[in-house]
């Protein structure tokens, strides 16, 4: 296929775009900045650029990884998430399904952090009594930042664009898979490496796997019809665990492995006292095929 993909120079795109190419896909990458994987330097929100680019390369699918991110917030203007998340978004769903289009599937890179309200991110500190399930039917959505909004709105156009031409689109909702440290609460107490490892029990995955599920996501679209889906490690916990997980996470994780105190003692590390939120991915197990490779058991495995 020939496919677009947007945000090509980012963390996630140089990873998507060369696995794209090892099947023989002929890909296109548009960045604002410069890059290895990036062909054409510019920006979604130039629509004359993406009008272009689809018609001339003859665009057969779109990876629309390209936002402002959760970082941006303290460097950027409101408005500005506003154009590259929401107005780069129309741009690239009127581009594909504009009368002399080839594209026939769309995958929009979403986040968990959308369904993250006030209420849940204030929860364990504020005496919740159960840390919070989180699966696709989690409602109401509640963006507690621009970003979150703004990737909200993306969500409905994709869904509107779905139901008034049909075209096919898959959203997958990824849980952090970026390399920089993002909850200075934990990393007061847990190195990065130590952070990042506990986090791969309930909100985390490689960017290798977040790669693959956008893979995944091209290959099923046009059988799927229009979906979105959480993309993170599978959970080892039960949604019985939630009231323990906020009360004692280390004895929860203790149960399920309970290798992991000597393995951590070793390297110096610990467990989160307590665990607010569980990312629930068996939805994209059961009906996008996809299921990540590195979980919590393969991080104590390279541990050992």
């Amino acid at each position: 296929m020939n496919i677009l993909v947007t945000g090509s120079s980012g963390w996630l795109g140089q990873f998507l775009v060369p696995r794209l190419r090892r099947d023989g896909h002929r890909v296109v990458g548009l960045d604002p900045a410069p890059g290895a994987t990036t062909e054409v330097v510019g920006s979604v929100v130039d629509r004359a650029l993406v009008d272009r680019l689809i018609r001339e390369h003859a665009i057969q699918a779109v990876v629309h990884a390209a936002a402002r991110h959760k970082p941006h917030i303290e460097t950027h203007d409101n408005s500005e998430f506003v154009a590259v998340n929401v107005q780069g978004t129309l741009n690239l769903l009127e581009a594909s399904v504009a009368p002399a289009s080839t594209v026939d599937r769309f995958v929009f890179t979403s986040t968990t952090s959308l369904m993250i309200s006030q209420r849940i991110r204030d929860g364990k500190g504020g005496g919740a009594r159960e840390a919070t399930w989180i699966d696709e039917t989690l409602s109401p959505l509640e963006p507690r930042n621009i970003y979150g909004v703004t990737k909200r709105a993306a969500e409905e156009l994709c869904r509107l664009f779905n139901h008034l031409h049909g075209l096919p689109i898959v959203i997958l909702r990824t849980s952090r898979f970026f390399p920089e440290e993002d909850d200075m609460a934990h990393a007061i107490v847990q190195s990065s490496e130590n952070t990042k490892a506990n986090e791969f029990l309930f909100r985390r995955l490689t960017v290798e796997d977040a790669a693959e599920a956008h893979v995944a996501a091209l290959d099923r679209a046009c059988d799927i019809g229009f979906d979105t889906f959480i993309v993170s490690a599978m959970t080892p916990f039960a949604r019985e665990d939630c009231r323990q997980l906020i009360a004692d996470a280390p004895s929860v994780v203790a149960r399920y492995f309970p290798e992991y105190r000597q393995l951590y003692a070793r390297r110096g590390w610990t467990m989160f006292d307590s665990i607010d939120r569980v990312y629930d991915a068996s939805k994209a197990a059961r009906r996008l095929g996809f299921v990540c490779r590195t979980g919590f058991k393969q991080v104590l495995e390279s541990l050992g």
